[in-house]
């Protein structure tokens, strides 16, 4: 709230993870079956596509970068692929091109995936890594995020913690408690003094 202007409520709208990564695997799990479509960025960070082959899903791979227009072949990707998309798994500032969107692509994004019904993992992971005073944007300060979209934050990168991964899911109510459902059965928790560490 005080960094991104985002109120999360944090008893049904976030769920505390191993990282991101271990977030991202977890949801993946939570929420796709085989045959699913995935749409995922290529090039891409490599958790981003693979949770969702690893889970069943059929991902394809929608081109970023230097001279491509993303949005525009998401628009051209959802029209042509059937079945249509169940998710999107998107990452600003992006893991390895570093391109970096503004809060009005977001909105583009947010409603697109309104219009097509299918759900947006975006993961925040690199929000402290920019130069020139640009403050990436949450997914969640667009316009009606809530209905479809979860973004993921981790503390590896920005406080030099990794192996030690603290991160955390917030976002649609309904996808945090899948994950934080899941999270039940397969593990226990994060020990208690590297979440003191966290908080510090």
């Amino acid at each position: 709230q005080r960094r991104f202007e985002v109120y999360i409520d944090p008893d049904k709208e976030a769920v505390v993870t191993m990282g991101a990564k271990e977030g991202l695997s977890h949801l993946a799990m939570a929420m796709l079956s085989p045959g699913d479509v995935v749409f995922a960025t290529d090039p891409a960070y490599p958790i981003h596509p693979f949770a969702s082959i690893i889970a069943g899903a059929d991902v394809r791979r929608i081109p970023i970068g230097k001279g491509r227009d993303f949005f525009e072949d998401l628009m051209l990707a959802t029209k042509q692929r059937w079945p249509k998309p169940k998710l999107l798994v998107i990452c600003y500032p992006h893991n390895p091109t570093t391109e970096f969107v503004y809060l009005d692509f977001v909105q583009l994004i947010v409603d697109w995936s309104t219009a097509h019904n299918f759900w947006v993992i975006h993961a925040l992971s690199y929000a402290d890594l920019t130069y020139e005073r640009y403050e990436p944007p949450s997914f969640l300060k667009a316009d009606g995020a809530n209905y479809l979209c979860v973004e993921l934050f981790s503390l590896t990168k920005p406080y030099y913690i990794a192996g030690w991964s603290v991160g955390l899911c917030s976002g649609n109510r309904e996808v945090v408690h899948a994950l934080t459902r899941i999270k039940c059965y397969l593990e226990y928790g994060i020990f208690q003094p590297i979440q003191l560490g966290a908080l510090v």
